[in-house]
């Protein structure tokens, strides 16, 4: 039987190979189409690789077809391997390929795709999101192969494309083209998300909805204002009033951070180009974040109400459109066995307390759990996604590594004989 103790020293050992397959990474630039890329051909084939040297018992790549991209395709990657105990529920951890493209280049203090090394930070774009969620897994299965032992587990690596542009190449067409691969009974987790602390186990999300407003006035000289209806100052008023939003939809929940539903105005879009012109168009959105309680037909029906009251105060048209919907998926119950399993995982590795919760945000999870297959979103980040200098803590990749090989160590009989144990005290 392995020696988890071991096996979590051969992980300590791992800081130089931490940062040599992060440089290798970062180097394969992996964007979309979407992003002004071929897809992620270089990642994958080189993810390919590392995951060969662990000897998988299967290994596929899936293609989905995607006519702008290189070769015709979007390239995911499914590795497997037996555990000791193959009877047991398959342990999956997806992880994704692309990466959003740097931005301006002048905030960076360094060429993007060129990984460089602060003392315990690696800078770079796409070292958190999400090479991060990849290289600790792998690390954690490498150190127990290395030590010639086996996971008790059955174990799935999953690196799918596409996570940043919708998934629609990714983990949707997995989900659709290879629909007995995942099981409802597998324990699935995303490594893609958490917090600096590593105790968020992210469990559900809030419905996104982007609206789109679009209020039409009667454009005149700024001189003379009465021979108009000016739609910058209708915009205004319905801005302040969709602020009622909050007392409308006013129910928090503590399982999510922020507890409350979000109803934020935010993009803005030109109206004239000069200072002595009444405006009589004005295109603005709000960003809305809502609770899984509520629905989100019935956000957008108050908005249409209350356009209409701003519309007929004012003598102005008021047209309410969906710019963008993403309905919740049902929540992973806080009591799942993956949820109970990685918050042991984390307990017996660091000695904190994790705790199931729900996020604003959208994840690649609200489409396992649509599919009816529970999961969860964790990893221990300093949450620098998508920004300039995005960087990772070589320490935390560490620690995460141990809690993976912990979970991979780990069998369902021993998780219950402990709970048994719990309950007796």
């Amino acid at each position: 039987m392995a020696d988890p103790k071991e096996i979590y020293g051969v992980i300590d050992g791992y800081g130089a190979k931490v940062i040599e397959i992060q440089k290798a990474l970062t180097r394969c630039i992996a964007l979309g189409p979407e992003n002004g890329g071929h897809g992620e051909h270089e990642k994958t084939e080189l993810i390919q690789r590392l995951l060969m040297d662990l000897k998988p018992d299967k290994i596929e790549l899936v293609k989905a077809p995607d006519k702008r991209a290189k070769e015709g395709f979007r390239p995911n990657l499914v590795a497997e391997w037996e555990g000791v105990y193959q009877d047991t529920p398959k342990l999956w951890i997806l992880c994704h390929t692309d990466v959003v493209p740097p931005g301006d280049l002048s905030l960076w203090e360094g060429d993007p795709y060129d990984v460089w090394v602060e003392g315990d930070k690696i800078f770079g774009r796409g070292v958190e999101d999400n090479h991060h969620g990849f290289v600790s897994p792998y690390l954690a299965l490498k150190a127990i192969l290395d030590s010639g032992n086996r996971p008790l587990r059955n174990i799935g690596i999953v690196a799918v494309a596409d996570e940043e542009t919708g998934s629609r190449y990714g983990l949707q067409y997995l989900l659709r083209e290879k629909p007995s691969l995942f099981s409802k009974n597998d324990l699935i987790i995303v490594p893609d998300g958490g917090d600096e602390t590593g105790t968020m186990i992210e469990v559900a999300e809030k419905s996104m909805l982007w609206v789109k407003f679009i209020v039409k006035g009667k454009q005149c000289h700024a001189s003379t204002p009465h021979k108009g209806k000016n739609s910058l100052v209708a915009a205004a008023k319905l801005i302040i009033s969709l602020g009622k939003l909050k007392e409308i939809f006013a129910h928090e929940d503590e399982l999510f951070s922020p507890p409350a539903s979000t109803f934020e105005p935010t993009k803005m879009e030109p109206n004239v180009p000069n200072v002595n012109t009444i405006p009589g168009r004005e295109i603005f959105y709000m960003d809305c974040r809502i609770l899984p309680r509520y629905h989100v037909d019935d956000i957008l029906s108050a908005c249409g109400e209350l356009a209409k009251d701003v519309a007929s105060q004012l003598g102005v048209e008021i047209t309410v459109e969906v710019a963008h919907r993403e309905d919740s998926a049902p929540s992973t119950p806080a009591d799942a066995p993956v949820v109970r399993a990685l918050a042991a995982a984390i307990k017996r590795i660091t000695g904190r307390e994790a705790r199931p919760k729900g996020i604003g945000g959208g994840t690649v999870a609200a489409f396992f759990r649509k599919a009816g297959l529970p999961a969860v979103v964790w990893l221990t980040c300093p949450d620098t996604a998508h920004q300039p200098n995005e960087y990772c803590n070589i320490s935390d990749i560490l620690i995460d590594s141990k809690v993976f090989a912990c979970l991979f160590l780990r069998d369902e009989t021993s998780e219950m004989e402990e709970s048994i144990s719990a309950q007796d005290v």
